[in-house]
């Protein structure tokens, strides 16, 4: 059904991994893609729904419908719909920047792909195993992709991936067209089912809800003394903080950015960069972290932006 489709569609600052097909699906050229290559061909991008720096002027927060209108002028000017075999896309962008994407684009892009016969695979490697409290993100929108590629999460560690789907996809290849040296490995098989059993038995989504709020309210209250952090994001405990130099011209505050995340090291503290402007501190606090060691990480956070700003 999808032979004569030879065309992908993903989106800007989308991250969806280092092997050839991922690495032409991901949108950050630094440092990922500079000096590879050549990539797959027939693989699109479309603008991202980055409300905080929406390219169509909406106001923020928007509500994504613009990204979804540029899609749909998009499969009449640069590539025909008849020929786009999948859209991938992540329900929170993780290395573009924690960039949680609108409802309305969701869906509506979802109708779009249905439309046309087009699959929807949802990337929610970083994003599944209640990290957004749920146990996938996609359960906050009702969306239910064609495909989802999951990992990292899912066997705590030991290196394990999967793809879930409906089954028309699924059981379309014969025995032996799809394979790998480490697949169905027994030893992360069964890390994966110990590890869904734990974040099933102690309800870690609902943890993940809990972090989630304690951030977004320590760290917005960091928006409003400090004008260096120019938009706090997230869903669940996936929070991330952009930092700018302006808030009105939004220069991005690269700088300052690897400067926080230096001292934060120093001082005990792990924390991640991530945007396609390295501008961004992304938080991916430990769903079983106790309320204690959470207070102590904001602490330390706090100190240090004081600091830099």
């Amino acid at each position: 059904k999808y032979t004569e489709r030879p065309g992908i569609v993903s989106l800007e600052c989308g991250f969806h991994g280092r092997t050839l097909m991922a690495m032409s699906l991901t949108s950050k050229v630094k440092p990922y893609k500079f000096g590879f290559g050549p990539f797959a061909p027939e693989v699109y991008k479309v603008h991202s729904p980055y409300c905080y720096r929406c390219l169509f002027n909406a106001t923020y927060p928007g509500c994504g419908l613009h990204c979804l209108e540029y899609v749909q002028r998009f499969l009449a000017a640069e590539a025909a719909a008849e020929k786009i075999a999948a859209v991938v896309v992540e329900v929170v962008q993780g290395e573009g920047g924690f960039i949680v994407c609108p409802k309305d684009f969701l869906l509506g892009l979802k109708e779009l792909c249905k439309q046309y016969g087009i699959v929807y695979i949802v990337d929610e490697i970083q994003t599944g195993f209640g990290r957004t409290g749920r146990m996938f993100a996609s359960e906050h929108y009702g969306l239910e992709p064609d495909l989802m590629a999951l990992a990292k999460s899912i066997a705590a560690g030991l290196p394990l991936s999967a793809v879930v789907g409906r089954a028309e996809i699924m059981d379309a290849p014969a025995p032996g067209e799809v394979g790998g040296t480490y697949g169905g490995n027994p030893v992360s098989c069964a890390a994966a089912l110990a590890a869904i059993d734990k974040v099933s038995a102690d309800d870690l989504p609902a943890r993940a809800r809990h972090i989630g709020q304690v951030m977004l309210e320590r760290l917005t209250a960091l928006k409003e003394k400090y004008p260096l952090v120019g938009d706090v994001r997230g869903l669940g405990a996936m929070v991330g903080m952009e930092l700018v130099r302006d808030r009105k011209t939004k220069e991005p505050a690269t700088a300052q950015t690897s400067e926080i995340i230096s001292r934060c090291a120093a001082k005990g503290l792990i924390t991640l960069k991530a945007g396609i402007y390295d501008n961004v501190v992304r938080f991916l606090v430990p769903l079983v972290v106790t309320d204690e060691q959470l207070e102590w990480g904001l602490a330390v956070l706090e100190s240090v932006v004081s600091e830099v700003a």
